[in-house]
């Protein structure tokens, strides 16, 4: 009887001591890349024809005409029954268009932007200019690095933060 107590005390000392041990979790692989996004809306497209966009950080400056791309928005598939309920989406035109800047580094230090460029009708477009603060955040939980992405949006009405 005293041995199927202590394998009781033993079993239970070890299940106790195994909820006290930290939670492992794994981070992803992956990083952010040290870029500047800029989002046209899909109602500002028509009216530009080439974009420019320079930003400075810490010290450093980057500058570039932007190679703008069509955007897109996922659009969920529908799901099937096989294997174990697979769902999927595909990618819809949204109008939008975007483009990148390399910074090299990104931070989590403020950022000057200004965003210039050449209107549909060959004008030269209305300079925008924004400081902002890049965004920082934890996806993947505190135990996981850092991402930090640098977002703007640019419309009719100015120059955003998105």
């Amino acid at each position: 009887m005293r041995r199927f107590w202590f394998a009781i005390a033993l079993i239970s000392t070890a299940a106790l001591g195994s909820g006290c041990q930290p939670e492992v979790t794994a981070c992803p692989a992956i990083a952010a890349a040290p870029v500047v996004s800029l989002t046209l809306t899909a109602n500002y497209v028509p009216s530009v024809k080439a974009v420019h966009l320079k930003a400075c950080q810490d010290g450093q400056c980057h500058e570039a005409d932007l190679e703008m791309r069509p955007g897109s928005v996922s659009v969920p598939a529908p799901c099937t029954p096989q294997p174990a309920g697979a769902c999927s989406s595909v990618a819809s035109s949204d109008g939008t268009k975007y483009g990148y800047l390399q910074m090299g580094s990104l931070t989590a230090s403020p950022i000057q932007a200004e965003v210039t460029g050449i209107a549909a009708d060959g004008t030269p477009l209305r300079t925008r200019a924004l400081d902002f603060t890049p965004t920082a955040a934890q996806p993947w939980g505190d135990q996981c690095p850092t991402i930090i992405t640098a977002s703007l949006l640019l419309d009719a009405a100015g120059l955003r933060q998105q």
